[in-house]
Parts: C-alpha cells; structure tokens; sequence
C-alpha cells in the first residue's frame, strides 16, 4: 500500500467515524426522547436509561456502520475532488481503479470492526438492555434458567416452564411466602393468558394453602389473577435475532428445522447479518460514481443530500424485499442477497460510464 493510498483509508476512515458519532448520537437521542416517556415506571430512572442507552449503542453502531461508511466516503471523496487533490492523485499515478482499491481497504476495515462489534458485544449487550429496562419498569427479578424463567414479585416466586407462540403461558407454578419468608401457599397452572390491566388468567389450577395446622388442597377450572407483571417483561426470554450471534442463529434455525417448526424469520436474520458486510461494501462502491463523474462544483451539503437519499432508499428496498420474502416464503439467501447484488450492479455499471 503506497503512500497515496494510505492517506484515502485513512481520510476515508476518519469520516466514517465523524459520521457514525454524528448519526448514533442522534438516534441515542431518539431514543432517550422515547423512554422518557416510561421514567418512573417502577424504578425505572435516569441511571436505567443511561444504562439502557449505552447497552443498545453496540447494536445500533452494528447498523449504522453501512451508512455512515457512505456518508464518510461521500464527505471525503467530495472534498478530495472540490479541492482537486483526487485530479493530483491521479496525476501523480493513481488510477481510478487504485481510487476505488483504496476506498475498499478502508470498507474493509470497517467491515472488520463492525464485525467484532456485531458478533461478541452487541448480543450479549442487546440482552442484558432488555433485561435492565424490563425488570426496572415492572419492579420484578428474573431468572432464566434450564428448568424455565423464574420470576420474583414481592412475596410471590412464579416459574414459567413454556412462552407459547401467541404469548400465553403454559406449565406455571406460583409459590408465596408469607412475612416470616414460610411457604404460604403453591399453585400450579396449566395455561395463563394476559387480560390487560396487570390481570392474568389462570386455566386448570391445582392449589395448596399451607399453614403450620394443616394443609388444604383445591382445584379450579380458572381464576384470575392481579399481578405487574406483563408480557413486555417475557418478552426478553424469547429468541430474538437482534440478540444473537451468527453462530447462534446457525444453531437455532437448525434446532427449528429438526424439529419441524417455521425458521423463516431467523434463516432471513442469519443471511442478512452475513450479508451484512457487502452492504459496507455496496455503500462506498456507491459513494465513487457520485464524485468522480460529478462535476468539482458540487457542495458538500449536497452529497450529504445525495447520501441520505441512497441510504434511505436502499433500506426502505431491503425492508420491502425482506418483508415479501417472509410473507411469501421466499428463499432466505436470496432475499437477503437480492438488494445489495441490484445495488452493487448499478452503482458498478453508473462508475465504468463515469470514467469510460
């Protein structure tokens, strides 16, 4: 790598990393101005939405990485051609070409960032976010273990052994102490679905009140039940593909495969987040077209403007494409590729016309 092109990465780089800093203060701004609206929900105060923002960066410094890595290039290659030191780089000996190798190796290493990033922070971070703000917000500890999700409600312990898939609740146990920390009482239930209004009802319970003179036992075909705790809080124990790795999504849509349930939502997260790095790419093969056979004059805010329109349209595409590929049960690899291949074509054919 020559003296030239070291300086492209390292400028190249440099915007990305103004960019990334600019778009993700503004949407940990968004979001503040959002969960402002939950402050003193429970315990949930300033500290947990500090928390709460700083957990969520990693995750969306993942995402923001593709864009700003074409607004940082779009700033930079501007700039570069405004002051004509690209018309002296090429003067001095590098190509078009050698331009365009430049701005991948800066891609690349924001692809390898981003996959650090992306695989071993963000995850863990993203889980640990939900869990701080749900816990906060409805006053209850919560446990997730191999014998199912133990929840704490004052003097209640409530263990869910099933979520199943329209949220109700299946195979859950409520044990109650009483103020000298005894067990009071045990109630098992079969099924229990969310009413609204911190209200739960319970199908097929079996009872047992206990005290130090005896012990009684009931059975009831439903009864309702006055709790705070509320689906958002179980929320959390559900797979999610924002909180897991590439190799956990490997695993869990082989896990579904076998046995035999829909894995079409997670086979499209597994392939877009290994697409997910040509994106970066696409983004700044998109940035060159637009610098090179544009004419000097144009000012930066206008690139930005440029930029911006790309970048929106780019995802309001995938997102289309995506959503059809799942309500269809479109083939996951394509559909996840599709956006980024029409993309990456175009802004080829619009770069081989700009220099031709």
């Amino acid at each position: 790598m020559n003296v030239l092109t070291r300086y492209l990465v390292k400028e190249i780089l440099k915007g990305s990393l103004i960019s990334i800093l600019f778009l993700l203060t503004l949407f940990n701004l968004f979001t503040f101005t959002d969960e402002m609206k939950d402050l003193g929900k429970g315990s949930y105060g300033l500290k947990e939405i500090a928390l709460y923002l700083a957990l969520t960066s990693p995750r969306v410094f993942y995402e923001l990485v593709p864009a700003s890595a074409l607004l940082g290039s779009l700033f930079i290659l501007g700039a570069m051609a405004n002051n004509r030191e690209l018309t002296a780089m090429q003067a001095a000996g590098l190509s078009v070409p050698g331009i365009i190798r430049g701005v991948m190796a800066a891609g690349a290493v924001l692809v390898i960032v981003s996959i650090g990033v992306g695989e071993y922070v963000a995850p863990v971070a993203e889980r640990q976010a939900q869990l701080i703000k749900s816990v906060a917000k409805h006053d209850t500890v919560q446990t997730h273990t191999l014998y199912g999700i133990w929840l704490r409600e004052k003097n209640k312990f409530i263990n869910v052994r099933k979520i199943e898939d329209n949220g109700d609740l299946a195979n859950i146990s409520i044990y109650e102490l009483d103020n000298n920390r005894r067990l009071q009482s045990a109630l098992h239930a079969d099924r229990a679905r969310f009413l609204g209004k911190e209200q739960w009802q319970l199908q097929q319970i079996r009872q047992s009140d206990i005290s130090k003179e005896k012990m009684r036992a009931a059975a009831f075909p439903e009864q309702r039940m006055n709790s705070s705790i509320a689906p958002e809080i179980l929320d959390i124990t559900v797979v999610s593909p924002d909180n897991l790795s590439v190799l956990e999504l490997a695993r869990y849509v082989d896990f579904l495969k076998r046995n035999h349930q829909k894995s079409q939502v997670f086979e499209l997260a597994l392939w877009s987040r290994l697409v997910n790095p040509f994106v970066t790419f696409v983004m700044l093969m998109i940035s060159a077209p637009f610098v090179i056979g544009v004419r000097r004059g144009i000012s930066v805010g206008a690139r930005m403007i440029i930029g911006v329109v790309i970048g929106l349209g780019f995802n309001i595409i995938d997102k289309i494409i995506g959503h059809l590929g799942l309500i269809y049960e479109l083939n996951a690899p394509l559909t996840a590729l599709l956006p980024s291949l029409l993309t990456f074509l175009a802004a080829y054919w619009a770069l081989r016309r700009s220099y031709a």
